[in-house]
């Protein structure tokens, strides 16, 4: 299964989940790139697209966002996608919690894009959690990735 890795990252973190995605494949069956980086032609000859982006505002990078809206089409791709964001039980702030629950974090509204253009979704989005806004990720967030990533080997 050829698998392609897109990401966007602010401060390193969601960098270091698609890295660690990107790892837990075999080698030379999946490539990663940075969202600036993309080219059409990198869909070509793939089963399998995995898009990541920090939720800054609530939503995906601007960047994210004009990739995907630039694709023509992703029909017959497998798709899914994640997200790093602060753990609102943590922060423990009820404006915050109200604006989550109003606007959520970017995992889906990426997935949903990426459906819209025909992509199949192979297993539901997830989200990466961070200290802070900057980070550092939190405690076990990498090895959460890899057991999300090995289910989405399983489902595709």
């Amino acid at each position: 299964m050829k698998t392609l890795i897109i990401y966007d990252s602010y401060f390193g973190n969601t960098e270091k989940i698609a890295t660690e995605i990107y790892k837990t494949f075999e080698k030379d069956t999946a490539k990663i790139i940075n969202a600036k980086d993309f080219k059409p032609e990198f869909l070509k000859s793939i089963d399998l697209l995995i898009i990541g982006s920090p939720t800054r505002a609530f939503r995906p990078t601007e960047a994210i966002v004009n990739m995907i809206k630039g694709i023509e089409s992703l029909e017959n791709i497998k798709v899914t996608s994640f997200d790093t964001r602060v753990d609102i039980e943590k922060v423990n702030s009820k404006i915050l919690t109200f604006f989550v629950k109003m606007f959520g974090y970017a995992d889906k509204p990426i997935l949903k894009l990426l459906v819209k253009k025909g992509g199949i979704p192979v297993h539901e989005s997830m989200g990466f959690y961070v200290e802070d806004k900057e980070g550092p990720l939190t405690e076990g967030e990498l090895g959460r990735a890899r057991n999300w990533t090995k289910e989405i080997m399983k489902k595709a």
